[in-house]
């Protein structure tokens, strides 16, 4: 079978798969896939480490690794998704839920692992909760990061660019918290928690800041029972992105001091700075060994961007490991119905990952 024929057939398995976070026997199963392509390359099994109830699945790369890569086995599509938008292959271009976003690049590492020299030296890290923010594996992640000292992370790229900078991100949750009241016969008996709700929605996107780039985002609101009772409970969530991590610690000030507008109704802040940002220089020496590598495979050359999402590779960062993310094919849809791969971008991709792992795992 030919590389690109065992690529897609690979990534057809692992798409099949439906993995959305949280689905324990989806995970496991793709878990139990990559482990069959893996072992075999790298001489050792798999280890699953269990913590708080999420298993990640991971190889040690022996004591010392050379190198750590990382990737991420959940998707943010339900379970069901797949019979609706099955894997697809359409010329270059193959659809189907998560296929971008990052199966693909998983398919593309064990193909890389399978043309190095020293496979056993590259540990391999594939976490199962990084679509709801790596709260079960951030501290996994820095662990593996400082043992390896060196990060690339199969993300996808941003049309065949590599990520040298991330925003760093923070998660809120807002509760508000008034009094209950019959909304025909005594309505001003009530404290309407939603009342209290539209005001923080409305003003906390003035906390960002659009020179630094920094934004605050309310993304998911709930309140209230029925039409006749004045809401007691109300609660928002806020998404906040930042460059630098004094923007996020500045925002951060604001939100935990929030307080209530109206009169007997309380706030409660929870939730705080996720991920800090991942910083340009964090991936100069690895950009400098992939833009080598691609000129030897006489690819185009590499360009390079700072990208707004976020992902392990700011946590990796943010513990002094040198970082380059983004090592994933061209494509796009992420987290959207029109998601899509490029085939020949994987195979380019698949030529690249091998020669820089052979590079940073040469010895002497």
């Amino acid at each position: 079978m030919s590389a690109r024929s065992l690529a897609v057939e690979r990534l057809a398995e692992l798409v099949s798969i439906e993995t959305p976070t949280g689905d324990a026997a989806g995970l496991e199963a793709a878990q139990q896939l990559v482990r069959s392509w893996l072992e075999p390359i790298i001489g050792e099994p798999g280890i699953i480490e269990t913590v708080d109830g999420i298993a990640h699945l991971r190889w040690t790369g022996g004591d010392a690794p050379a190198v750590l890569l990382i990737g991420h086995l959940d998707t943010v599509f339900p379970k069901g998704t797949i019979v609706d938008r099955p894997f697809r292959i359409d010329g270059d271009r193959a659809t189907g839920p998560g296929v971008f976003d990052m199966k693909a690049g998983i398919v593309i590492m064990a193909a890389a692992l399978a043309r190095i020299a020293r496979p056993g030296e590259v540990a391999v890290l594939l976490t199962s909760d990084e679509e709801v923010g790596s709260l079960t594996s951030r501290a996994l992640i820095e662990r593996e990061a400082r043992r390896a000292g060196t990060v690339l992370v199969l993300e996808p790229s941003l049309d065949g660019a590599l990520k040298i900078a991330r925003r760093g991100g923070s998660i809120y949750r807002i509760a508000f918290t008034g009094r209950a009241a019959h909304a025909g016969l005594e309505p001003w008996k009530g404290r309407s928690a939603l009342a209290e709700l539209a005001h923080h929605v409305l003003a906390l996107p003035e906390l960002a800041d659009d020179a630094a780039g920094t934004t605050v985002s309310p993304t998911v609101a709930q309140a209230g029972t029925v039409t006749n009772v004045i809401p007691e409970h109300a609660e928002v969530r806020v998404d906040v992105r930042a460059w630098t991590l004094g923007e996020l610690e500045r925002v951060d000030e604001r939100m935990q001091g929030l307080s209530a507008h109206t009169e007997g109704v309380s706030v409660d802040v929870t939730g705080g700075i996720n991920r800090p940002p991942m910083e340009e220089s964090s991936s100069a020496e690895l950009l400098d060994c992939a833009r080598r590598v691609a000129a030897r495979l006489r690819h185009p050359e590499i360009e390079a961007v700072s990208a707004g999402g976020a992902s392990d590779g700011n946590f990796t960062a943010a513990v002094g490991a040198r970082t380059l993310d983004g090592l994933g094919p061209r494509g796009a849809g992420a987290h959207a119905d029109h998601e899509w791969v490029s085939i020949d971008s994987m195979m380019e991709r698949i030529d690249l990952l091998a020669g820089m792992l052979d590079d940073l795992t040469a010895r002497g």
